[in-house]
């Protein structure tokens, strides 16, 4: 016999007793309980929301980085006959295009929880096309930029926070790209669509990160 398992909740730190307060959306990436056995989904959340966690630490610590460099050298920043990048109608697109990705994705997953799998496949494909129009067109933006990597501080920083950020956005298309085919497993998602979420998840940190990044190299050089 099948008997549900309780894993008891030994944290110094009474989490039930705020929890409740917290909006639903947020609650599902937070263990209940110390956690049934039985709940992979929330677990998995939990354990991926602490990954994204460490990821953000090191996106913070490199636009901590680029930030310092660029106020202690200031008046040495752009080398002559450098413009740096510049906040062009083509990459103001670019960022809407992938910001607008995350409106496209959280409904694919809703639809899925719905089990509305074919609305589903429809949705997570147009986030796949957003997020692969993003690359092309960051590649497109790196090959008519007047600097280069080896181009002072503002080349080294501008190419390392924007593919740093342009790998995790393949990674999500990656992602992305394997649940779409794993979604025409019969009954694939009996179980729980705890890839999908993660995705998701994922998905909406790439551009979050995304806003910041823009901020500080496109409007910041304003």
């Amino acid at each position: 016999m099948n008997r549900r398992v309780i894993h008891i909740d030994e944290s110094p730190i009474r989490f039930e007793r705020w929890r409740q307060y917290l909006p639903n959306w947020l609650k599902r990436f937070l263990p209940s309980g110390g956690g049934n056995a039985e709940d992979h989904h929330g677990k998995g959340m939990f354990g991926f929301t602490v990954f994204l966690l460490s990821e953000s630490i090191v996106f913070l610590s490199l636009i901590f980085t680029y930030v310092t460099l660029r106020l202690t050298h200031s008046n040495s920043w752009l080398p002559s006959g450098v413009s740096g990048p510049e906040l062009s109608t083509f990459a103001i697109a670019n960022t809407v295009v992938l910001l607008s990705s995350s409106f496209v994705i959280q409904p694919a997953e809703n639809a899925l929880k719905r089990r509305k799998l074919n609305k589903f496949r429809w949705l997570w494909l147009i986030t796949i096309a957003m997020g692969t129009y993003f690359l092309i067109a960051q590649g497109i933006e790196w090959s008519n930029l007047d600097f280069g990597l080896s181009t002072g501080l503002v080349g080294s920083t501008f190419y390392l926070l924007t593919g740093f950020h342009s790998l995790h956005v393949l990674t999500g298309v990656l992602l992305q790209i394997t649940m779409l085919v794993r979604s025409f497993r019969r009954g694939n998602y009996n179980k729980g669509h705890f890839g999908v979420s993660a995705t998701t998840l994922f998905w909406h940190f790439v551009d979050i990160i995304w806003v910041f990044l823009f901020s500080l190299l496109y409007l910041w050089q304003a």
